[in-house]
């Protein structure tokens, strides 16, 4: 392996995190395949729901179905109901990761934390602009039958 320079220090570094993230997830995908099929482990492995938005995106999408009311946990405390939605995000669901491959969710609170502020207003009409392309063209589909 030759040595590295200072200027190609992050983009090797950036790859080698790629490749870790890759062999965690097959890591994690053969233990799936294990533990389902080992009848000697009593323990639950929680399948979860992925999605093609990247993390911020899926962020942008609960905090959006959250803010305007449409899915909800509590609805007498902000907090409460914000606090209770990212868990069963993080619970529940995986994000497309750089390298196209399902990641699990740590934690999404500065995902959140972003879509509530006014700070990334550009990059949230952005996702907004997204999302109506998606739903406009469904019903496209739906009105060509």
């Amino acid at each position: 392996m030759k040595k590295l320079t200072n200027e190609e220090l992050p983009d090797a570094v950036e790859a080698l995190f790629g490749k870790m993230e890759c062999i965690e997830i097959l890591l994690k995908e053969k233990n799936h395949l294990y533990s389902r099929n080992d009848r000697s482990k009593n323990y639950l492995v929680i399948e979860k729901c992925s999605s093609s938005f990247n993390k911020s995106d899926l962020a942008q999408f609960f905090y959006l179905l959250m803010d305007e009311a449409v899915l909800f946990f509590d609805t007498k405390s902000e907090n409460c109901n914000r606090s209770k939605m990212q868990q069963f995000i993080e619970e529940n669901f995986t994000y497309s990761g750089d390298v196209g491959l399902q990641v699990s969710i740590d934690t999404i609170s500065k995902q959140f934390s972003e879509s509530k502020g006014f700070t990334y207003r550009e990059k949230q009409l952005k996702f907004l602009d997204k999302v109506i392309c998606i739903f406009q063209n469904r019903r496209k589909k739906l009105a060509c039958r």
